[in-house]
């Protein structure tokens, strides 16, 4: 590289290290890159909400083929049913980290309503008196606002525990209501394993489950809606 070449590099750095730095001093230049952004982080929350939708949507594809295939004809094994258990539980560890990141996404995208557009129309003091600098900060090192335990939590009770629910009684059903000519424990079990002893580990799962999806902790993620009565409109 030439001496010429070296001073055009060097020119180019310093101007976009004062690009951004230009727009924060600049009140005018900030008002109008910050709504690019604002829709910015919105459209990658709907994004990541439509891979959540997605992947739940091929859970419950996946769950009402395998159903249909079950129940078919007697002859097919309810340990079929097990296998899907096994798939959905595949889908639970895909969406529990798309969530995370959706709800990353969603976390600043209600941040920045928050501390700008609320304070617009009502300027009565910002929630974060360092919102420019968290956000700032959050951009350059992004972190997942919830843990993973929370977004199992979460997506147990929203979604997958009814999934899970729907699993259970047709498993319950295939080897008891739809096989009366063999006794229950014969159609539950696997190679090598004893029907009560497959029962007991899918009690032990549900109770894990259910454990899982109502365990009390605090909560972390943001945006969603809790303490208003439907119908009402912030009434005294």
């Amino acid at each position: 590289m030439t001496s010429e070449d070296d001073r055009r590099h060097d020119s180019l750095d310093r101007s976009d290290q004062d690009l951004g730095a230009s727009i924060a001093d600049d009140p005018d230049a900030l008002l109008d890159a910050l709504p690019h952004y604002y829709r910015g982080e919105v459209s990658q929350a709907n994004s990541a909400q439509n891979r959540i939708d997605q992947t739940t949507n091929w859970a419950i594809t996946v769950l009402a083929a395998l159903l249909s295939v079950v129940f078919s004809s007697a002859d097919m094994p309810a340990y079929l049913l097990l296998i899907g258990l096994l798939v959905l539980l595949i889908f639970l560890w895909y969406e529990i980290r798309r969530y995370r990141f959706y709800d990353l996404y969603r976390a600043r995208v209600r941040f920045f309503q928050e501390n700008v557009f609320a304070d617009a129309l009502a300027p009565s003091g910002v929630e974060h008196p360092r919102w420019r600098e968290e956000l700032s900060d959050d951009l350059r090192r992004p972190t997942f606002k919830v843990t993973a335990w929370e977004a199992l939590s979460r997506r147990l009770r929203r979604i997958y525990g009814l999934l899970f629910v729907v699993v259970g009684v047709a498993w319950t059903a295939k080897v008891t209501l739809f096989t009366p000519e063999t006794r229950w424990t014969e159609a539950a079990e696997l190679p090598g394993v004893h029907g009560i002893v497959v029962a007991s580990l899918l009690g032990a799962f549900f109770l894990g489950v259910l454990a899982v999806a109502l365990w009390p902790q605090r909560r972390s993620a943001k945006g969603e809606i809790y303490g208003e009565e439907p119908g009402a409109w912030k009434e005294e």
